[in-house]
């Protein structure tokens, strides 16, 4: 809604043609239970179309699930030892442990850092400590930044323990920056537009297909957030001006249909 600047009224009214977020269908639908006093309608209506809807508790269907198995399963594939808040994430949100895994793996136990490191990065002459476990401390200090390469990458220099250390980290903002992405017209409506920020993690149709209104064209991924964008029209897709794995800002255009 801040994203298209709608006001309540306006996304109830544009429920039909509106691309909602993965978690906010799957609600709707029931998988997490039935709110105190019903769902909303006729804007559950609207935004399910003809999608399936849980009656009940949705536990009551839901197939046993083997912990035991699951917990095996996990410590084959990451080769490490697997916490019981481990097993219980991987069994309700399976893609989003899975990315967090490769995510640590790939970056280390970033646990380790506060709030404000991990999420702006430390300052020039800055110093900091980082607790791995229980007497052993690891002292840093940010000294320099080099410009951007042309590989998208900056040279980054600091103290490790006393000792002067440099790597080469790619800059992802930098790399946004320097990608431009045509626009949707919003007063177009065969030109269809990214309704939030994210990456292009599935593309369902290609140049040439026809579709229907409400079918699936895409999906995106933010902040462990899906989001759906479904066709507001019949026509036939033009152009598919995107790729998976590409990141998106709001509004960059992703197809054409005509």
């Amino acid at each position: 809604m801040v994203q298209n600047g709608l006001t309540r009224a306006e996304a109830e009214a544009q429920a039909e043609e509106l691309s909602f977020p993965r978690s906010v269908v799957e609600f709707l639908q029931g998988y997490i239970g039935i709110p105190h006093g019903g769902f909303p309608e006729p804007l559950r209506s609207k935004v399910l179309k003809d999608l399936p809807r849980v009656e009940g508790r949705p536990g009551a269907s839901l197939p046993p699930l083997d912990l035991q198995a699951l917990e095996k399963e996990l410590t084959e594939r990451h080769g490490e030892e697997v916490t019981p808040e481990d097993v219980l994430s991987a069994a309700m949100y399976p893609d989003v442990f899975a990315h967090f895994k490769d995510f640590t793996a790939t970056f280390g136990p970033l646990d380790s850092l506060n709030t404000r490191l991990f999420l702006q990065g430390p300052k020039i002459a800055e110093e900091f400590e980082v607790e791995l476990e229980r007497g052993k401390t690891l002292h840093i200090k940010a000294l320099a930044i080099s410009d951007l390469n042309r590989a998208g990458q900056r040279q980054v220099f600091f103290e490790l323990n006393g000792q002067l250390r440099s790597i080469l980290v790619k800059d992802t903002q930098a790399m946004k920056e320097m990608h431009f992405h045509p626009k949707a017209l919003k007063d177009v409506k065969g030109q269809i537009g990214a309704p939030m920020p994210g990456k292009v993690i599935d593309i369902k149709v290609a140049a040439g297909a026809k579709v229907t209104k409400g079918q699936p064209l895409c999906v995106l991924s933010a902040m462990k957030m899906e989001t759906v964008v479904t066709s507001p029209m019949e026509g036939t897709v033009r152009k598919v001006h995107v790729t998976t794995d590409m990141t998106l800002e709001g509004d960059d255009l992703i197809l054409e249909i005509e």
